[in-house]
This record gives C-alpha cells, sequence and structure tokens, in this order.
C-alpha cells in the first residue's frame, strides 16, 4: 500500500476503506485481489470502529475455523501495522445518513466520513457501495 521504491515523490490517493475491503485482504478473502487492487497506493482513513469491526471478524472466524486460529490470529496481529487514519464521525449526521440508506450505523459511519472528506469509499458490501454511488 506504499509507493513502491523509486515513487518518492508519487502523491497517493486518499479513500476511506471499511471493513469489508481490508478484511478480505487480511484473511486472504476470495476478493482480496480486488480490494487490494482498489486500495494500491493510497492513504486509508476510517472511523475507529475499523479496528473493533476487525477483531470482530477474528473472533468468529476463529470460532468458525478453530484449527485455524493461530493463523487467523497472526493474520489480525499484521493487520494492526496497516496504517490508517482514524478519524472522528459526527455520529447525528452517521444515524440520518444510516436511516436515509437503509444502512447499520456501522456502514453509515463510511458513507459519512467519506462524504465529509471528499473521498472515495472502498467497500466490497454492494449496499454501501451503492448508497455511496447516490450521495
Amino acid at each position: 500500500m506504499n509507493p513502491p521504491t523509486g515513487f518518492e515523490n508519487f502523491v497517493t490517493a486518499d479513500k476511506v476503506v471499511d471493513t469489508s475491503a481490508l478484511a478480505a485482504i487480511v484473511f486472504a478473502e476470495p476478493r482480496a485481489r480486488d480490494a487490494e487492487d482498489l486500495l494500491q497506493e493510497s492513504k486509508l482513513f476510517a472511523p475507529s470502529l475499523i479496528r473493533f469491526e476487525m477483531a470482530h471478524i477474528c473472533v468468529k472466524k476463529m470460532r468458525e475455523r478453530p484449527k485455524d486460529s493461530d493463523l487467523i490470529l497472526s493474520q489480525f496481529a499484521l493487520s494492526q501495522r496497516i496504517p490508517i487514519q482514524i478519524v472522528q464521525v459526527d455520529y447525528t449526521e452517521v444515524v440520518l445518513l444510516a436511516r436515509k440508506f437503509k444502512l447499520s450505523a456501522y456502514d453509515a459511519s463510511y458513507l459519512w466520513l467519506a462524504r465529509e472528506m471528499n473521498i472515495p469509499l472502498i467497500t466490497l458490501d454492494k449496499d454501501l457501495r451503492k448508497a455511496a454511488a447516490k450521495s
């Protein structure tokens, strides 16, 4: 997610990343390559809940595949090293967006942030992607 060596002056694009895209990469899910392509050479932003959501996904995966718990936990640990700028959201605005687009407050947090920063939202969630396209 950093520019290759020799491109020190390369300007990265700012993007909001949601949990679906980040988890796909971290846990080597089938759509990991799609997410990687969308996030290449980007400076990433997210609301603070991304770390909690990633922890929840880790717990779920460990419960579903107990024999792979060590691998899953190590993948999660490595995910903590991915540089993501955490940004505070306006919770009242999040609630209004959630209601308007029929999203969870969690998903609306990512949408609010992308709108507030006027940067793309990278998600693999089709409902959130549709809402982002409409807003």
